[in-house]
């Protein structure tokens, strides 16, 4: 994978018709490496399932590795927006601790189960650049503070330390939901395994 600068894009679009090129790019490029594999995506097929020239592919992004940083970065917000909103939900109101892990579960579900063959490309094929994986620590960990302050309010659990539980609870949602959407064991249902992944954190924090 390129470097530096190499990874950014050329220029931000700032009118509507730049901003719908960029957003047909991206989408083309999602369909492509679900299809192809990063190994196999080329931004000649990328340009092509946009109906854009390479040209304007190049106008914005140097090469094929800048798009698929792009695609994670929008993944990332869409997951942060997904799980702000979860949290807002529930700060400052009554819930007990099944319900805040089966909300977190579900959210996470609901994340990686969109678009899981681009989601694999993205996290198991494509050589992602340092930075970009320090980034999305930082996401899991400035998660796992929020996390933490809502275990400290919650009465009866057992934990020496909410900051520890939270990030116990959080790394080991992301791990199960990712191994499980990407990589399905047979005969066993989404909701079934949700079940026991709340039970498992559940009988953990208790």
């Amino acid at each position: 994978m390129a470097r530096g600068a190499a990874l950014s894009p050329r220029k931000k679009p700032r009118q509507e018709r730049s901003r719908q090129t960029v957003a047909a790019i991206l989408g083309a490029a999602a369909q492509v490496l679900e299809r192809c594999g990063y190994a196999g995506a080329t931004t000649d097929a990328i340009a092509q399932r946009a109906g854009v020239s390479v040209g304007s592919v190049y106008q914005y992004f140097p090469n094929k590795d800048a798009i698929l940083v792009a695609l994670v970065e929008r993944h990332m917000d869409e997951g942060s927006r997904l799980l702000a909103g979860m949290l807002a939900e529930v700060r400052g109101k009554p819930v007990d601790l099944e319900a805040l892990i089966r909300r977190f579960v579900d959210a996470m579900m609901a994340l990686h189960r969109n678009d899981p063959k681009l989601h694999r490309v993205l996290f198991e094929e494509a050589p992602l650049p340092a930075s970009l994986r320090r980034r999305l620590q930082r996401y899991e960990d400035e998660f796992a503070e929020s996390v933490a302050s809502l275990l400290a309010e919650l009465p009866g659990l057992r934990m020496e330390s909410p900051t520890l539980a939270a990030h116990i609870v959080v790394r080991s949602i992301e791990g199960l939901i990712h191994s499980f959407v990407l990589h399905p064991p047979p005969d066993i249902e989404p909701e079934t395994f949700c079940q026991e992944v709340v039970a498992l954190l559940v009988g953990y924090l208790r």
